[in-house]
């Protein structure tokens, strides 16, 4: 029997650059998947040059899979929380081509090394990153774990 696979996941709602790297550090993740329909942000150090540049300076690689991330619609609804509406829209998406190719990439990059999904929400329950995880579930024995940084 194979072991299964660990995979990461982490918001940075509620945490501070520093910390959210501290976090992936302490939980031995080798690559960020970005999985922001937009890779900006307001929060200070997490737009996707800053992050990236971060990431690396900590010995974290970086990828930023766009079509993973939730549409706009998609987010409206998540900011009212209508998560069920959220994930409606978010599965049609997933199932168009573009997204289906990003999502068989990240399940071989999380395959090779350990991975972690990036994403806003603080909470992955009602994140679209949960139900990436779902889906990556299907093609592969991965081994999820919820990471919560915290502010310092």
């Amino acid at each position: 029997m194979c072991k299964p696979i660990p995979l990461a996941t982490i918001g940075y709602e509620s945490a501070p650059q520093a910390r959210v790297i501290d976090e992936l550090k302490k939980a031995g993740v080798e690559v960020l998947i970005d999985v922001r329909a937009v890779a900006a942000s307001r929060r200070a150090g997490f737009s996707k040059g800053l992050l990236s540049s971060s990431l690396n300076d900590a010995g974290i690689d970086y990828v930023h899979l766009r079509e993973l991330g939730t549409p706009k619609e998609g987010r409206m609804a998540a900011r009212r929380g209508r998560t069920a509406e959220m994930r409606e829209i978010f599965e049609a998406h997933l199932a168009e081509p573009a997204a289906q190719l990003q999502l068989a990439q990240a399940i071989e990059i999380a395959r090779g090394r350990k991975a972690a999904l990036l994403c806003y929400e603080a909470d992955h329950r009602g994140c679209h990153r949960a139900i990436v995880c779902e889906h990556m579930r299907e093609a592969a024995d991965f081994a999820v774990e919820n990471l919560h940084p915290t502010t310092l």
